[in-house]
């Protein structure tokens, strides 16, 4: 086997034969490689490999001493890490989940799916990625197909009801993929059950993947299993990506003390904890969603998704709506 000369330890060694050299002569061979130095064949046929520290220097190693350190802290765009890691802004979140419910995309309701909207999320969504901020998305299928809500006509069992809602999901997810990648956000769409013609499965190392190359992620078609809502799912898929946040974009403000439609008095509640709200009875998520956030100790972030800059104001961790489960920068103004 040929052995590249490259890879040759430095050191004086004992004769290599002949054959393991493809030489086109038998000819000395003079010039360098990293130090080496061929000598001339002997008389049995083998060939003998030499090298000097002098030449190699004290290190074998070809990046040492200060070139090898100015190479490795090199940054991509020609800063050095320290310098690099010195101009990039401190965010709250490195790495977030965004839950956007079916209702959210209807906007003014006039139609299932309001592009508006849909717009607004992806240049919002665009800001914050280009900052090196990882996004991925659950979507809802409210605005299509809720399960819960036809369970029981036409003889349609809960189940699949449900699955049909999981569908919409789907609706919704490929409708905003193109929508980001029309303004260039390159988008992947993972869907709990296979789709392959239209979308990829989900594959946990994969969604990770993606979003350590800058790409959005969007999940589909809840958790795969009826009986589970969209805001479980958001839940899960945050624990199991390791996102740092769960943002639930909604059309309120935050969360309330009372139900402000009704109230005018009702004050907006900027912290809670996850035992206010289960022992409340907030309306914020289902209790399995808020139990499993509690349990992997994921704070969620309540906020008002048709207010301008709110969604990159929530994805950059500033202080808007209302946090559960953590506690803001002190630093940072309320929105």
């Amino acid at each position: 086997m040929a052995i590249p000369m490259s890879l040759v330890p430095c050191s004086s060694f004992a004769s290599y034969s002949s054959s393991s050299f493809p030489l086109q002569s038998r000819n000395p061979f003079k010039p360098h490689r990293h130090g080496l130095k061929m000598d001339n064949p002997t008389s049995n046929g083998s060939l003998v490999v030499s090298c000097s520290a002098r030449e190699m220097g004290s290190n074998s190693d070809p990046l040492n001493g200060s070139m090898k350190h100015q190479i490795s802290s090199m940054a991509p765009s020609g800063m050095t890490l320290n310098e690099a890691s010195m101009s990039m802004p401190s965010y709250k979140w490195r790495r977030v989940l965004l839950k956007v419910s079916g209702e959210a995309l209807a906007g003014d309701r006039l139609q299932n799916i309001d592009p508006k909207v849909t717009m607004a999320i992806a240049r919002e969504v665009a800001a914050v990625t280009r900052l090196g901020i990882e996004v991925a998305i659950v979507v809802g299928g409210g605005n299509i197909f809720r399960g819960s809500s036809w369970a029981g006509c036409s003889g349609l069992d809960r189940s699949s009801a449900d699955y049909i809602g999981m569908l919409a999901t789907v609706m919704n997810a490929i409708f905003l993929q193109a929508t980001m990648e029309s303004i260039g956000i390159p988008t992947r769409v993972q869907t709990a059950f296979r789709m392959s013609e239209v979308a990829e499965p989900y594959i946990r190392r994969r969604a990770v993947r993606h979003l350590e190359k800058g790409r959005v992620v969007i999940f589909a078609a809840g958790i795969g299993n009826p009986f589970f809502t969209t805001d479980t799912a958001a839940a899960l898929r945050c624990a199991e990506i390791n996102a740092e946040v769960l943002l639930k974009a909604t059309n309120v403000d935050g969360v309330y003390d009372d139900d402000p439609k009704q109230n005018t008095n009702a004050r907006l509640l900027e912290t809670l904890t996850y035992q206010e709200v289960t022992s409340k009875d907030l309306s914020v998520m289902d209790m399995t969603a808020i139990t499993l956030c509690q349990e992997n100790n994921i704070p969620v972030v309540v906020f008002n998704l048709t207010k301008p800059d709110n969604i990159s104001k929530a994805i950059k961790g500033e202080r808007v709506g209302t946090l559960i489960g953590g506690t803001w920068n002190s630093n940072v103004t309320s929105t």
